[in-house]
């Protein structure tokens, strides 16, 4: 029998999706892919807010990185509060460096400029999502959250992930896991 901490289970390659009532207005309506989860804590990226400010030319830009004329347009993501200017790619399994953490068997993450570059010269990911900051939790702290019915948890799928239509994800999130968005609140009961 599992002890009640482990009983959430770890959920890297999951997508979190922020409840209507959500307190914390960084994650309001958001959809939050887990790259990593254990008992020490949990560390994902925001999927549907983009940096409107920024442009990934502008990015490469400033690291002195030259696009071609091949290079991949991704846009520019707001992953989460945390490290606001460090730089993460969530990415498709064809694009692997020794720096990759490969979250499951279909998608990647690489922090390292040498993916930007890569996109840049047309030779990057098949798919891919660029993100500034990410979202973290401590200890615990993320088991604690979807106790209180902070969060409710849906598979991956490219779509959620890589998808252009950025505004809809979170509701597309939530029919995929059959909830009436009216329904729902953070108020639920527990067992």
């Amino acid at each position: 029998m599992p002890h009640a901490h482990e009983s959430i289970g770890y959920l890297a390659g999951q997508m979190l999706i922020a409840m209507p009532r959500m307190q914390d207005q960084r994650f309001s309506r958001t959809l939050v892919y887990l790259c990593a989860h254990t008992a020490e804590g949990a560390m994902g990226l925001v999927v549907n807010r983009l940096f409107n400010s920024l442009s990934f030319p502008d990015l490469l830009q400033q690291l002195d990185i030259e696009p071609t004329p091949v290079c991949d347009p991704i846009r520019v993501h707001f992953g989460g509060p945390v490290e606001a200017g460090r730089g993460f790619v969530l990415h498709s399994n064809d694009y692997v460096q020794d720096t990759t953490l490969m979250v499951d068997d279909h998608v990647g993450l690489t922090a390292t400029i040498d993916v930007l570059k890569a996109i840049a010269e047309g030779r990057g990911p098949r798919q891919s999502m660029l993100a500034l900051g990410y979202a973290g939790w401590g200890a615990g702290q993320l088991d604690d959250e979807i106790r209180q019915n902070a969060w409710l948890t849906v598979p991956a799928d490219e779509d959620l992930l890589f998808g252009v239509e950025i505004e809809r994800k979170w509701e597309r999130a939530i029919g995929r896991i059959g909830a009436d968005l009216g329904m729902l609140s953070g108020e639920a009961g527990h067992a």
